[in-house]
């Protein structure tokens, strides 16, 4: 995840070559743990950190100031992105030589991790959620605090009612019927948006099944053994019909994703796909109708529910440039460990993490439910770890998946995603 946020879908310009730039020296210690600290030895870690509705700054630094309190020598400096997002400010800091201490939001690939310090030998990180799934290399650079099941639809009871849905469809065969139905009865039965949403939900819908279809996609794609956008033609080819009935809107692009969720909630639509960290959007919502929410649907034939398409919440990396390595790790250490500071943090975003227990709200619950019965927890998109597609990924894809909306076959936008790709093998 997290809230929703452009990190979902980075924009990466330059980042390579930032770090091409700022890499050949980064084999050490830049610097040494005076550089960071004041005259009575207080030593200052900066961390960037994902601002976003849910994660206030002032959210930040109150969820800081216990560790500070038992650590009367550190002090947390909290650093909102000054670009667009983490994603975007980030090569900025590498490229002024004013990189922070601490990232979080991102997820190393093979690019970043170069610059990023490696956590393999830290028995803490061996137990943190996705530790071994986020490896690259076989080596640990991203450290979470829970995990955001992504393959979810939200849908609003009232509506099912209304539309004589008597359960939620396991099927894509089952889900277009429902569709029909919810327009029947006066609802839009999709909501969706322009921004990152139209993509981003696309691949959120067709995680359990294409996971059961092509259980190494990413890798496989990689490899070149299949391709991207001819591996997804039959979804692209059902998501067209889907505009041509008015299942979604047809002007959706022109919706920014806030107005989209708003829609959402105000009872307008039927369903709407998105992540777990929507739980903690839709428990502040003021609406008079209760939400529910079941895992996306899979193709005829296969085993429902399917694979989960499962992210890393409020992943943090340490940047191998720090001069405060120990005063870095001790701090990253306690957000991904330390009993209340996972709890804040599972609880601010709408995020899970196995084993524990915090106040639910009773949406919560359901998705805590679904991703128990989950057979498996697997990437999206550009995925993490040695599962991984080229950085950008999944900004082609979306701006791919748009062009259904605008004209495009299903053909033309796979043949797209796919000379994205081999564009960059």
């Amino acid at each position: 995840m997290r809230s929703p946020r452009p990190s979902l879908f980075p924009l990466w310009p330059a980042l390579g070559s930032v770090l091409l730039l700022t890499g050949c020296g980064g084999g050490g210690f830049a610097g040494d743990s005076q550089a960071r600290q004041d005259e009575n030895g207080q030593v200052t870690v900066r961390m960037l950190v994902n601002i976003s509705p849910n994660l206030t700054q002032a959210y930040w630094d109150g969820l800081v100031k216990p560790f500070e309190q038992a650590n009367p020598g550190i002090d947390v400096e909290i650093e909102a992105p000054t670009g667009k997002g983490v994603a975007d400010t980030l090569p900025q800091q590498l490229a002024a030589g004013n990189a922070p201490d601490v990232v979080e939001t991102l997820m190393a690939d093979e690019t970043l991790a170069k610059q990023m310090l490696d956590l393999t030998d830290q028995p803490w990180a061996k137990d943190t959620p996705l530790a071994e799934q986020a490896k690259l290399g076989g080596r640990i650079y991203t450290v979470g605090v829970g995990v955001q099941a992504q393959s979810l639809v939200f849908y609003n009871k009232t509506a099912f009612d209304k539309a004589g849905i008597e359960r939620p469809p396991t099927t894509f065969d089952e889900f277009d019927a429902a569709m029909g139905k919810l327009r029947t009865a006066g609802y839009l039965p999709l909501q969706t948006g322009g921004d990152f949403l139209t993509g981003l939900q696309l691949l959120q819908l067709t995680n359990p099944s294409r996971a059961q279809t092509h259980p190494t996609w990413q890798q496989d794609v990689k490899a070149g053994t299949i391709k991207a956008g001819e591996s997804m033609l039959p979804h692209l080819e059902r998501y067209r019909t889907w505009i041509d009935k008015g299942y979604v809107d047809k002007n959706a692009l022109g919706m920014k994703y806030a107005d989209a969720e708003t829609a959402f909630l105000s009872g307008k639509s039927g369903m709407y796909v998105m992540g777990s960290w929507f739980t903690a959007t839709e428990a502040k919502a003021d609406k008079d109708f209760e939400v529910g929410v079941f895992p996306a649907p899979v193709d005829e034939g296969q085993q429902y529910p399917g694979p989960q398409g499962a992210t890393l919440a409020a992943p943090y990396m340490i940047l191998k440039s720090t001069p405060i390595k120990d005063a870095a790790l001790k701090l990253v250490q306690w957000l991904v460990t330390d009993p209340a500071a996972v709890k804040s943090q599972l609880a601010q975003d709408g995020n899970f993490r196995t084993g524990v227990e915090r106040d639910f709200t009773p949406l919560e619950k359901e998705v805590q439910a679904i991703l128990d019965a989950a057979p498996a927890g697997v990437p999206q998109g550009e995925g993490y770890g040695d599962a991984s597609l080229p950085k950008g990924f999944n900004s082609a894809w979306n701006t791919e998946v748009q062009g259904l909306y605008v004209g495009k076959s299903p053909k033309d936008v796979a043949e797209g995603v796919d000379r994205w790709l081999a564009g960059r093998s």
